[in-house]
């Protein structure tokens, strides 16, 4: 496990980091981002799908628990699991969206899925401060999580 942690300091600088982190993702990647309501998850989902060019720009999925965006090249699931016990997962078809190896999933709340994770994903946690800034700890468990993690550092640094 790999650990590093980046702060942002508005939406905008969360939206590029997004960007940048969208840049670096080739399909199977699977992204766990955790924080309390409002502190820029579905933020940087939404800078993640504009990046990858999907039209549709991502909400909050607490209420559909799990929404797709697909153009003719890419694929991003986005899955909040908010409200869900553990239990209560095996219907959202998660267990085929991990065979799929060409979409991307970024997962809110995952602790649901927990005891389904893949052994290499790139975990995320928002973290609120003062006004807009945020830390961002990141925990890589894999090669491919590594480079993502890699990725969002130097995107950072720009």
């Amino acid at each position: 496990m790999e650990t590093a942690e980046i702060t942002t300091s508005s939406r905008e600088q969360t939206l590029a980091l997004a960007a940048d982190f969208a840049r670096a993702l080739k399909g199977g990647e699977i992204v766990f981002l955790r924080g309390p309501i409002g502190a820029g998850k579905t933020v940087f989902v939404k800078g993640v799908a504009a990046a990858m060019g999907l039209k549709s720009s991502p909400t909050s999925a607490s209420f559909s628990l799990m929404k797709e965006y697909k153009n003719k090249t890419r694929r991003l699931f986005h899955i909040d699991l908010f409200r869900l016990e553990e239990g209560e997962v095996f219907n959202l078809g998660f267990e085929e969206m991990l065979e799929d190896e060409e979409a991307v999933i970024l997962a809110e709340w995952p602790d649901p899925i927990r005891h389904m994770l893949p052994a290499d994903r790139l975990e995320m946690d928002f973290i609120l401060k003062e006004g807009d800034e945020r830390v961002i700890r990141l925990a890589s468990f894999g090669r491919v999580s590594h480079a993502l993690l890699e990725a969002l550092c130097k995107a950072a640094k720009k």
